[in-house]
């Protein structure tokens, strides 16, 4: 009989954009896999792979106390029912209770995907959550057989500061990997205006507004001759942007909100730069990583996450977090010579051949969890 994998993500589109790989390489290894997951639209896709699901009744940024309880008590029942011998939590909240329920429900093995810590750790949260938090984490993965997978060495390190786990119990993966035969090499449009693209939820902490103002300064030089695009998705993140804050700052032209997509391939080709000035505890943002794999320069935060995905002034330019000046600068400095952009797109892609290929990831989440079943 195949070993029973469940992977839990909070929504389906995320599984879909950041885990889907690993659970098909799971399956063809021969694991029975089940994605548990909240339901979004996205299920049926996630179906039409050929894998199982679970609708997840869980809501991302809720904290209602009752209504987490029973996603906890939830998750319990469906371990103790179902007994899976890998269970893979994927983002801090799955993390917390699907934790919680293994160790009750006594699951045999356990692995946690740390992808950014949001602001639980933030020096400056000092919130009841961010206190409670490390207590409950410590508590939970006070077990033997889990793993923790982490995608930087700065959150590797508050786990074991906090005392959450041991140093040993870590496993490195840099990001969730990008398949380098879909997001190939692709040189910068010839034709028509520049564009500087920021994928990321419209979250404040992802540095939506630096980039608008930055934007805002470089109007006088490059109006007519540069388009800014934002592109994703509102949110009910509690730093979350809203559309009337977004209309006002976009004209539609110079600066434009394009929502959510899903052609962010295509969108990546048609643009020359990639900017990405956030201060949030990022894990490794995949926008970054596809930016690499298609061969375009990146400026970013030297922050949490973020600075691991290019080396400074090789591949894009690394900044201070909501240094506005900075990006300003970087970003003139890139819009201006086309040949450093070239140059630097074409180490991007090098960079991202090194580091991010998803056969290398899926490899590391397959011997993760073989490692799980032996021990």
């Amino acid at each position: 009989m195949n070993k029973k994998l469940f992977i839990v993500v909070n929504v389906d589109w995320f599984f879909l954009s950041h885990r889907k790989d690993v659970a098909l390489a799971a399956k063809e290894a021969g694991w029975d896999v089940t994605i548990v997951t909240a339901d979004t639209g996205k299920l049926k896709d996630i179906e039409a792979l050929g894998l199982k699901t679970i609708n997840l009744p869980m809501s991302r940024s809720g904290m209602n106390i009752v209504q987490e309880l029973k996603t906890l008590n939830w998750l319990r029942e469906l371990y103790k029912h179902e007994k899976p011998d890998v269970v893979h939590h994927v983002g801090m909240k799955t993390i917390l209770w699907g934790t919680l329920a293994a160790k009750f429900s006594r699951v045999h093995g356990v692995v946690n995907a740390i992808s950014g810590l949001g602001g639980f750790f933030a020096e400056d949260n000092k919130g009841l959550l961010a206190r409670v938090m490390p207590m409950v984490l410590r508590f939970s993965h006070n077990r033997p057989n889990l793993l923790c997978i982490f995608q930087n060495d700065d959150d590797w390190g508050l786990y074991v500061k906090h005392g959450i786990i041991k140093h040993e119990q870590g496993r490195f993966i840099k990001g969730s990997g990008v398949d380098l035969n879909q997001f190939c090499y692709t040189p910068e449009p010839e034709e028509g205006k520049i564009k500087v693209m920021l994928t990321a939820r419209m979250i404040v902490e992802k540095g939506v507004f630096l980039l608008t103002e930055a934007a805002g300064r470089l109007r006088p030089k490059y109006e007519g001759k540069v388009e800014f695009l934002l592109v994703g998705g509102l949110d009910d993140h509690p730093g979350a942007i809203t559309k009337e804050q977004l209309d006002a700052v976009c004209d539609g032209e110079y600066i434009q909100w394009l929502g959510y997509r899903t052609d962010v391939r295509d969108l990546l080709k048609q643009c020359h730069i990639m900017a990405f000035p956030s201060y949030y505890m990022e894990g490794l943002p995949k926008s970054l990583i596809e930016a690499d794999a298609i061969g375009r320069p990146i400026i970013t935060s030297n922050s949490v996450g973020c600075k691991e995905t290019l080396v400074d002034g090789y591949n894009g330019f690394l900044i201070q977090p909501k240094d506005v000046d900075a990006l300003t600068e970087k970003l003139d400095l890139l819009l201006s010579d086309k040949e450093l952009r070239v140059k630097m797109g074409k180490n991007a892609r090098t960079y991202a051949e090194e580091y991010f290929s998803i056969e290398v990831v899926k490899d590391r989440h397959l011997a993760i969890y073989s490692e799980l079943v032996i021990l």
